[in-house]
This record gives C-alpha cells, sequence and structure tokens, in this order.
C-alpha cells in the first residue's frame, strides 16, 4: 500500500503503514532507524513510533541505495554523508516520474474504455 501524500493532509504515519509503503518488515524500519541518523521517527510516551513526510522521504533515499542499488549499510552511510542531496534528488524525480506514469495509465484506460 503506498501512502498517497498528494491526497493525504496527516502529519504522522505509524511504522506498520510506512513499513506497508516500501514493502518491508518493520523490523527493518527500526533497525535503519540505529544504523542512519537521518531516520529519527518521534516518539510517544509509549514508544510508538511517529514518521513524518520528512522521515519517509529519508527513509525513501536508504531504501534508494541499499535494496535497489545493493549498497551495504557502511556503503549507504558513505553516501549519504557525500551526497545526500544528490541522492535526495534522485529519489524526488523517480516518485515525480512514477506520479506522471500512473497518471498517465489511467488517462489510457480512461481512453480504452
Amino acid at each position: 500500500m503506498k501512502i498517497d501524500f498528494e491526497k493525504s493532509n496527516r502529519l504522522y504515519y505509524s511504522v506498520k503503514e510506512v513499513a506497508a509503503h516500501f514493502k518491508v518488515n518493520e523490523s527493518l524500519l527500526r533497525f535503519w532507524e540505529t544504523e542512519f541518523d537521518i531516520i529519527n521517527p518521534r516518539k510517544t510516551e509509549g514508544g510508538t513510533r511517529q514518521y513524518t513526510k520528512d522521515d519517509i522521504e529519508n527513509i525513501a533515499v536508504v531504501y534508494h541505495l541499499v535494496k535497489e542499488k545493493g549498497l551495504t549499510l557502511e556503503g549507504a552511510r558513505q553516501t549519504l554523508k557525500q551526497k545526500r542531496d544528490d541522492e535526495t534528488r534522485k529519489i524526488q524525480v523517480i516518485t515525480r516520474l512514477e506520479k506522471i506514469k500512473k497518471e498517465l495509465e489511467d488517462l489510457e484506460r480512461e481512453f480504452d474504455s
């Protein structure tokens, strides 16, 4: 289940929702939180994690480096230190392109029916 940030006005998302968005286990997100200082969700008094859109964008960068590019955790940390802004821009462009693709597919379905 992808989180649609365009239609959502929520401030926080649960670890379950974020894990479903990236199709990973919740434990992986908790692990990345200990490994990468850019992932720092808010925690309630009861310890429940609450992720903002910025947190999710940071997770997207880590996901891209580790899962899509196949970097080790150390390699991902090095890349983030050196080229964090470049990687963030790449993720934003990919997200925009995926959105455009979805819109084009929706238009194609409308024309076919």
